[in-house]
């Protein structure tokens, strides 16, 4: 699977120091030539992390990854709700979108997030 262009994500919870164990991801495709807030959003998946605090498959791979921009959905306020944590309602940081974009089909694009109820990074990693 080196050889072949995939798109994978993977949630670490900064509060605890540990993985985001359970958390909903939705991946959408952003039709439209320059992304802007009136573009179609087609809902390509929606899964949870699992143990590790990645997903079990790649998210897209091989002919499934087209070049295009795209946005990870990351339902963090449900998250943490469901550990039991008190947050404000509403939640400081509930949904986290990372828009990003595909140009090389064959290349592996991470889209890591780090997260607690008040703050979020992400990076391309590796």
């Amino acid at each position: 699977m080196a050889d072949t262009g995939r798109l994978t994500t993977h949630v670490l919870d900064t509060a605890h120091g540990c993985p985001a164990a359970g958390m909903e991801v939705g991946l959408f495709f952003i039709e439209g030539p320059e992304p802007n807030e009136n573009d179609e959003v087609e809902l390509i998946l929606s899964t949870r992390t699992n143990g590790d605090g990645r997903c079990d498959m790649p998210l897209l791979s091989g002919a499934e990854l087209k070049p295009g921009t795209y946005e990870l959905l990351f339902q963090v306020g449900s998250y943490f709700a469901d550990l039991g944590i008190e947050l404000a309602q509403p939640a400081f940081v509930d949904q986290v979108p990372v828009r990003f974009g595909i140009s090389d089909t064959d290349a592996h694009y991470h889209v890591p997030l780090l997260v607690s109820p008040f703050a979020y990074s992400t990076y391309r990693g590796s």
